[in-house]
């Protein structure tokens, strides 16, 4: 039988860029698509209430802050309590108590610290402060709104440990490398539909309140509240819903489909790693100090964070301008979540294709270049908008303010569904020819901190220049400016990694099933060739 056969012969023009999965892959895929399914539902949701909130209490410029301070600090928390956690437990167990965590902090949030806000806040001591020292505004604001500063912060690291480090992780452990291309395009697929879900979710929400006469236009302030407190808490009702459905879907997983003796690590405890010494978080940063390969992915992971982050912030300054309102802003949000959505879901189709026809380097080069020309577009407008402004005004009929928000949300959309269809694909298929050991820790690295170092790396800059500028506007220039050496280093990255990885898994290892074993060591990573499809006599390719 041909090994190097491609599978997709074997499904239909349709079915093999819609459902290309062979019956007796079933029983593991779809609880797993489910899963993924499920945990994207919740981060779309979080995503779009935690900007919602902090932007309407807070303050756009606050976010930085947040990010800096907070989530930063929380990450390389949440990271070390990981490393902890599995060397003391099974990763099956780890899995439970995370997301117990979660769900339990987003029920005690909406059911008593939302409803207490007036009471727990400490509003009149945070307003002499801010009049004693105005330099130090937004992090008194951030202490004061001390509860939004915690949900946001949670909902951020939903994305980071539970659908990054927690399943993702998970998913690299139990998926060949000769079945990822065909699995991680369906899983793309599944979870823009999720996000798209989401949103339709929350102005169906929205919707009902406004049919009734529960506008916020039309109703006093304590109504406001009243409506939006009944929306939070069956948005996050649905969110704790999904999150044990998560849960009982991955004992099953575990109980029917991971009985197999080559999946005893994520059911046993790692005693042996408990004799090398307690800094776990330290053995994860001494795998990627040590492999360029890791370094590279590294590199990927916290290119896309900054750049997103350096642009998403101006863009969302301009929103919060024109949508003051907490619930008009929440729809927006929930517009760019299903328009994201149907473009990364298209994309998806094509996942499987394009990683064979093109292959991973070319793949994995098509967020940064579709990043570099959004960009360009939306700073463009806000450098000219004196001379377009005008111009637009007359052909469109519509104010500046609102053509940069378009603009924005353009870019926001399309950035976005290139990360979810293809950035998350070829990322965790990098990870994929690597040892155990190496994903488990190279990866809590690199997606529990290394995300977070991107994402506070901007806010770093956006806070610096704030500081000296005072608006998000005049430090515009220079956030483009940094903006554009980010995305070059990126795809310099990517060229690096694409030729690493390939010498590893092979010119055809999208396709072709597993040889047998063979071991070796690269870039200073103990690489399990039982995943990797490379024939003994192959040639590696040059890219």
């Amino acid at each position: 039988m041909s090994q190097t056969k491609d599978p997709d012969v074997q499904f239909g023009p349709v079915r093999s860029y819609v459902w290309p999965i062979y019956r007796h892959e079933l029983k593991k895929f779809v609880p797993m698509l489910l899963m993924v399914i499920l945990i994207c539902f919740n981060y779309s949701i979080l995503r779009n209430l935690k900007d919602a909130i902090v932007m309407t209490s807070s303050g756009t410029e606050v976010i930085p802050f947040i990010k800096t301070w907070v989530l930063l600090p929380m990450a390389v928390l949440f990271t070390v309590t990981f490393a902890r956690l599995s060397d003391r437990f099974s990763q099956e167990r780890v899995f439970y108590i995370i997301i117990s965590f979660f769900l339990s902090f987003f029920a005690l949030f909406v059911f008593v610290l939302n409803p207490l806000q007036d009471i727990l806040h400490p509003t009149v001591i945070a307003q002499r402060w801010k009049e004693a020292y105005p330099a130090f505004k937004w992090f008194i604001v951030l202490c004061e709104n001390w509860s939004f500063t915690l949900f946001y912060t949670m909902a951020e690291l939903w994305s980071t440990i539970v659908l990054h480090v927690i399943f993702w992780g998970f998913a690299n452990e139990v998926t060949r490398i000769f079945e990822v291309r065909r699995f991680y395009s369906v899983f793309s697929i599944g979870s823009n539909f999720a996000a798209g879900l989401a949103g339709l979710s929350v102005m169906l929400l929205i919707s009902s309140s406004a049919a009734l006469g529960l506008d916020d236009g039309l109703v006093d302030e304590v109504s406001k509240e009243t409506v939006w407190q009944g929306n939070l808490s069956w948005l996050v009702s649905l969110i704790i819903c999904s999150g044990v459905i998560t849960m009982a879907l991955f004992r099953w997983m575990n109980k029917n489909v991971l009985t197999d003796s080559s999946f005893d690590e994520l059911h046993q405890i790692k005693k042996n790693t408990r004799t090398k010494g307690k800094q776990s978080l330290y053995e994860s940063f001494t795998h990627l100090k040590n492999s360029n390969y890791l370094i590279c992915i590294a590199v990927l992971v916290v290119g896309y964070n900054l750049s997103m982050n350096l642009v998403e912030l101006v863009w969302k300054d301009q929103l919060r301008q024109l949508y003051p309102i907490k619930s008009d802003l929440l729809r927006v949000m929930s517009q760019l979540t299903i328009c994201m959505s149907v473009i990364s879901t298209i994309t998806s189709l094509f996942m499987s294709h394009i990683l064979s026809r093109f292959g991973w380097t070319f793949t994995a080069l098509i967020t940064p270049i579709t990043m570099l020309v959004t960009s360009v577009s939306f700073f463009s407008f806000l450098f000219f908008e004196n001379f377009l402004g005008p111009i637009a005004m007359t052909l469109l009929g519509m104010a500046p303010l609102t053509i940069a928000v378009y603009i924005g949300f353009a870019h926001n959309c399309v950035s976005k569904a290139a990360k979810y269809s293809v950035f998350d694909t070829t990322k965790e298929m990098a990870f994929i020819p690597l040892d155990h050991e190496s994903k488990l820790k190279g990866k809590a690295a690199i997606d529990g901190i290394g995300a977070r170092l991107g994402k506070s790396g901007g806010s770093m800059i956006h806070s610096g220049l704030l500081m000296i500028f005072y608006t998000l506007s005049d430090s515009s220039p220079y956030v483009a400016a940094i903006l554009f050496f980010t995305i070059c280093g990126w795809i310099v990255a990517a060229k690096a990694l694409g030729h690493k990885f390939h010498a590893l898994a092979g010119d055809d290892a999208e396709t072709r099933s597993p040889p047998k074993s063979i071991s070796g060591k690269n870039g200073g990573v103990s690489v399990d060739r039982s995943k990797i499809t490379l024939e003994t006599s192959q040639e590696v390719p040059a890219t």
